[in-house]
């Protein structure tokens, strides 16, 4: 009988976690027939041997080696052996909680419109979490619904990598984790939003999501803030597009006009700029005017807010709705 859930579980020089890594997603109860591939990407501290040790004992773990190096490579390397309609991602040094793939392959059987099912998650140990890092799990864990994922999309990755299971028939639409100058997972979110896919998460913590300094979420230039708005400035067009309207950018500092920039690549430039800031405000930015908060009316142009400083965002959502704009029609939030 085929398993219900691949989990695909890329490891290199990850042997101090690795076993209660495995030992998390094999003890997954209620999840239905489940296959484990552990993908060695090139380690030399001994995992491979970690895996192969379990998967003497354990029937549904499978020991692979990547066909070629990093991330995007060995998940490739795994797709290729998934047997299941349904797909998770684990990593090597996090702690997958019970009950997990059962929720989450619960929820993809309840709704068929989802792609992807994750879960909140738990970061940890506390003493390696900076403030960035706490704002960002903290909004993340706050979106919960279809409808939040795809209000918030634009603004960062709003899915826990290794907390998500996806639908394989999904996968298989639009293709799968790409190699390129870009976060690999982000670029997979967004591409399955834009074919029409919704992105959910069970409203648990089902996953301890490890942090360390020199970590790949730290250190690789792929998922520095200019990628993410480089990846993500072709897909946000779209939508923008669709509305029709003249575009307007709320922020006329580094993150307003990095992502004009990335726009102008797609062939779609900023009408003008908006601020708050007297000294930025009757100046120009990238060509464009920066004017006043205070011109704004509903129904005019789509205004898009990108804005970086922490609870920023949130003020001018609020002004924008007291101004009677439509959030996903009168404006989009961008960072």
């Amino acid at each position: 009988m085929a398993p219900r859930i691949s989990v695909l579980l890329p490891y290199r020089n990850a042997a101090p976690t690795l076993e209660e890594a495995l030992d998390g997603v094999l003890d997954q109860r209620g999840a239905g027939d489940v296959e484990v591939l552990a993908i060695d990407d090139g380690s030399t501290d001994g995992g491979r041997d970690v895996v192969d040790r379990l998967a003497a004992r354990h029937a549904g773990l499978h020991s692979l080696a990547s066909a070629a190096p990093g991330l995007v490579g060995a998940l490739t390397t795994g797709l290729l052996h998934c047997r299941a309609p349904f797909v998770a991602r684990m990593d090597a040094d996090d702690v997958c909680l019970p009950g997990r793939f059962a929720a989450c392959a619960d929820m993809l059987e309840r709704q068929p419109e989802l792609a992807v099912a994750a879960t909140q998650v738990e970061a940890f140990p506390d003493e390696a979490l900076a403030d960035g890092m706490r704002r960002y799990v903290a909004w993340q864990n706050r979106l919960v619904s279809a409808a939040d994922h795809a209000r918030e999309l634009f603004i960062e990755s709003p899915l826990c990598h290794p907390s998500v299971m996806i639908r394989r028939e999904a996968l298989d639409r639009v293709g799968p984790w790409r190699e390129g100058d870009f976060p690999e997972d982000y670029d997979l979110w967004l591409r399955l939003d834009g074919a029409g896919w919704d992105l959910a998460k069970v409203p648990a913590i089902l996953l301890r999501w490890r942090h360390a300094s020199g970590r790949a979420t730290f250190a690789d230039p792929r998922y520095g803030r200019d990628r993410f708005v480089a990846v993500k400035a072709p897909h946000l067009a779209h939508p923008l597009r669709a509305i029709g309207r003249p575009v307007a950018i709320w922020g006329a500092g580094r993150t307003g006009k990095r992502l004009a920039r990335e726009l102008e690549h797609s062939g779609l430039q900023a009408h003008r700029f908006i601020d708050i800031d007297p000294k930025k405000i009757g100046g120009t930015a990238r060509g464009r005017p920066v004017e006043s908060s205070a011109s704004i009316r509903a129904g005019g142009e789509c205004v898009v807010v990108a804005v970086s400083q922490w609870g920023a965002r949130d003020l001018v959502r609020q002004q924008l709705v007291k101004a009677r704009c439509r959030e996903g029609v009168d404006f989009l939030c961008a960072a």
